[in-house]
């Protein structure tokens, strides 16, 4: 007995592991194509709940499609209330799983075929790279499910007619709750509902418990998978606490139904379960309670939106509120997000700029400095915690880029604030005229649609400013040895030139890193070394 007993939880294990390889291997394969599919057929919560649906039982993983639509309301590409339809939807999704280990890893019995799909899968993983590895890992996964599940299968046929039914709650009220909660438990242990349902498929084929038992357990490990999205809100952006409390009520609200439901769906499906089809059965009840509660609420959607944003309510800084730390999960999508907080920062930074240059604007609002500097540290603290792939040079090269225009809006937010240096601009004709081109060079560069033409205007405007620096540098101190004008004057004007000049190349820089970016070729990084004889220290 203490074998068999050792087997089935060894089954358990490799099931967990081959539901974790195989998601790994389809999240990887699949994670861009997830991406534009759940961005462009999501335009109602109905459309959402059937992407979801579709996407997650084809990668696997409830998780990752939640991620996504996370990532895409934190962006602006979906609302909330489409967000929650691919939330839902995702439910749907998860049950595939059931109906692969009821059909084929209990009625075709694939543990012995799918050995050597193991050792091809593992092979491939190894000796190949991108694909190839990813398929081969996949696969793997995908028998290990089998074997695994054979192994469940072999360890509790060995208590067949020794646990029965009657050693479990009983088919009342109350027994069928503390089935639910033992289902939650199990859920909350393994953290995989799917490896709860296979469990509960295994002792119901094996006589260890009825389909009225084994109900009231799935509905418990469905509800179960509520703990999951709990732990993912601590700690989290709003969206991800959103997202955690749209789960926890609506799985809640299912359990409920599907409770009450039970009774009548035993009815119905009473000629499958007394032809010995219960595992089907079950399979079914978990897709049916899934797909109705979906039904359900759709309809609602929006009022169940604006409950959950209630709930809770907007927190934080809106200049990092796309920072959501649930997105750091999927890297790209999390350095998306960065990067349109980077943009949203440069835009105001820039703005600011003109404002102290005297371009006032009706629709310009002043953002205290503090406030800021604060977002763009939380930015590039939110860039440090993005995992970079193995061997992905561009992607490397990307969040650099970032890293690196992050430092210059740093710079130019601090030059902002040098009133002294401002000032001087206007005190002096020269001056002044050069501050009057900076700020007729950035307004162009703002309407120009070319990102290329952009960086050449900020480029002739930076070089423009060096040249004059020295030109009026040397006219300067010439001025100064001849007591022309008072020494301190002179030190006046020749910082405000200085300024002028650091900004122009702040300018030209930031928007360089931004081309680097946008360039697949990456052909302006040797543009970006050559600039560095351009650095002058203040």
């Amino acid at each position: 007995m203490f074998l068999s007993f050792m087997s089935a939880l060894g089954g358990v294990g490799l099931f967990l592991i081959g539901m974790l390889l195989l998601t790994d291997g389809l999240k990887a394969l699949a994670a861009q194509r997830m991406r534009d599919v759940l961005s462009r057929f999501t335009s109602t919560p109905l459309s959402g709940a059937v992407t979801g649906a579709l996407t997650t039982a084809v990668i696997q993983s409830s998780s990752a499609t939640t991620v996504a639509a996370v990532g895409f309301v934190a962006s602006g590409l979906l609302t909330f209330p489409q967000a929650l339809g691919v939330i839902f939807g995702a439910n749907v999704g998860t049950t595939l799983t059931g109906w692969l280990v009821a059909v084929l890893g209990f009625k075709l019995d694939l543990g012995q075929i799918a050995l050597p799909f193991v050792f091809f899968g593992a092979i491939a993983r190894l000796a190949f790279r991108g694909r190839i590895a990813l398929a081969g890992q996949a696969l793997a996964g995908f028998c290990l499910i089998f074997i695994g599940i054979e192994h469940m299968k072999d360890g509790l046929d060995a208590f067949s007619g020794v646990v029965t039914p009657t050693d479990f709650p009983p088919d009342t009220l109350f027994g069928r709750l503390q089935l639910v909660l033992i289902g939650m438990l199990i859920t909350v242990v393994t953290q995989s509902s799917s490896a709860g349902v296979a469990t509960a498929l295994a002792a119901l084929g094996a006589g260890a418990i009825n389909f009225p038992q084994a109900a009231a357990l799935v509905i418990g490990m469905d509800v179960g998978t509520t703990f999951t999205a709990a732990l993912a809100t601590i700690g989290g952006g709003t969206m991800a606490r959103r997202t955690g409390y749209a789960h926890v009520i609506y799985n809640v609200m299912t359990g409920v139904m599907a409770f009450f439901l039970l009774g009548p769906f035993q009815l119905v499906a009473g000629a499958l379960t007394g032809n010995g089809d219960s595992q089907i059965a079950l399979v079914a009840f978990h897709s049916f309670f899934n797909a109705l509660g979906v039904v359900l609420v759709l309809p609602l959607a929006r009022p169940f939106a604006r409950l959950i944003e209630h709930l809770v309510p907007e927190k934080g800084s809106d200049l990092t509120s796309r920072l959501d730390p649930l997105v750091l999960r999927d890297p790209h999508a999390a350095a998306s997000l960065a990067g349109q907080t980077v943009a949203h920062l440069e835009t105001l930074i820039i703005e600011r700029l003109r404002n102290r240059l005297g371009a006032k604007s009706s629709a310009y609002e002043e953002l205290d400095r503090e406030d800021l500097a604060k977002a763009i540290a939380e930015a590039r603290t939110y860039l440090d915690k993005i995992i970079v792939p193995p061997n992905d040079m561009a992607f490397q090269e990307e969040l650099k880029g970032l890293f690196h225009i992050l430092d210059h809006l740093s710079r130019l937010l601090y030059r902002c604030d040098q009133r002294q240096r401002i000032d001087e601009l206007s005190l002096d004709h020269r001056l002044k005229r050069l501050a009057g081109l900076l700020i007729g060079v950035t307004d162009i560069s703002t309407r120009q649609k070319d990102a290329k033409t952009q960086e050449k205007t900020l480029d002739r405007l930076r070089l423009l400013m060096r040249r004059q620096r020295r030109l009026n540098r040397d006219r300067l101190i010439a001025m100064a040895a001849a007591d022309a004008v008072p020494a301190e004057t002179v030190w006046l004007k020749l910082d405000a030139l200085r300024w002028l000049h650091r900004v122009s190349y702040h300018l030209w820089r930031i928007r360089l890193h931004q081309n680097v970016l946008l360039d697949a070729n990456r052909d302006l990084a040797s543009t970006v070394e050559e600039a560095r004889i351009d650095v002058d220290q203040d």
